[in-house]
């Protein structure tokens, strides 16, 4: 198997330790700036003896390399800055987005493709219309690392094990996040039987908040630690086709009731991608909030140009 990764900044190269460790097969670590993505496979391959792993990675400034990519990973992109919405990146990423589509469907036109560049749920839409591949096979990281959030501040709050509860996010990868409580268990038990209403909405105030908070703290930058091992759970799925139910930015066409639209929302993954879309049954406020993030998004998107 082959797996490219696009971007070789704090995001991309952390991305490809941990697939390179999974050993899934060869490693193609692609960033424009000339020499960087090189350093970094060097780097990886020093690392191999002490981590006693045995895998292949190359870094390249060359776009032919991925060539023949089974999975690709998109983490190219301007980062946020302090105080700046994820919808701001939206043009800048719009042009860098389309140049590396542009690539992938000239050496790569059988790749799942996974987006990782915000503003995530409009980057991923966006994708789908330059590749022109079927919309299952173009998905974004987006609600797997908001859920991976929001069961850390769970835990955190209840001073157990992260690994004990299980957690839902769906809507945008931004201020329109829909956190789930009542989606949300703790060994099967629900949230709302350990923590009071006002506790559980102030995590999931907390939860929306926590990317900008991170944000702020780098000062330059945004975070890597968890979006890399979020995209490493999502290739994982692919890879191996385990047929795992996790939150990405899916098309829908007509789930939810909504059409024409990228959006987090819980997808069973496999080697053809995104092979279902999970319909939850949501509550009137949530189809409501779902809808409202959804209408955000598509009307953003009106104004990019492809």
């Amino acid at each position: 198997m082959k797996i490219s990764i696009i971007g070789a900044g704090n995001v991309g190269g952390l991305t490809a330790m941990r697939l390179a460790q999974e050993n899934f097969g060869e490693i193609v670590l692609v960033d424009a700036v000339k020499g960087l993505a090189s350093g970094k496979a060097y780097d990886l391959e020093d690392a191999c003896w002490s981590l006693k792993y045995s895998y292949r990675i190359k870094g390249t400034d060359d776009f032919t390399d991925i060539k023949d990519s089974d999975i690709l990973v998109n983490t190219a992109g301007f980062p946020r800055k302090p105080g700046m919405a994820r919808e701001e990146l939206r043009d800048k990423n719009a042009a860098i987005i389309k140049e590396v589509c542009l690539n992938i469907r000239k050496f790569a036109p059988k790749a799942i493709v996974v987006i990782v560049t915000n503003p995530l749920d409009l980057m991923t839409r966006f994708a789908q219309e330059v590749t022109g591949f079927k919309y299952n096979k173009v998905l974004g990281m987006g609600v797997t690392l908001d859920a991976a959030r929001f069961a850390n501040l769970i835990a955190k709050e209840l001073k157990i094990p992260v690994a004990d509860i299980d957690t839902t996010v769906i809507a945008s990868h931004g201020e329109g996040m829909l956190p789930l409580p009542g989606f949300t268990k703790i060994k099967g038990v629900s949230l709302d039987e350990f923590l009071p209403d006002e506790k559980i909405q102030e995590l999931v105030e907390k939860t929306i908040k926590r990317g900008a908070e991170i944000v702020s703290l780098l000062g330059s930058g945004s975070a890597y630690f968890a979006p890399s091992a979020a995209i490493a759970e999502i290739v994982r799925a692919i890879a191996k086709d385990e047929k795992r139910i996790l939150g990405v930015s899916a098309y829908l066409n007509g789930e939810y009731g909504l059409k024409d639209v990228c959006i987090g929302i819980p997808c069973r993954l496999g080697r053809g991608g995104v092979e279902q879309v999970i319909e939850l049954d949501l509550n009137k406020d949530e189809k409501e909030q779902l809808a409202k993030s959804a209408d955000s998004l598509k009307e953003q998107y009106r104004s990019i140009e492809l």
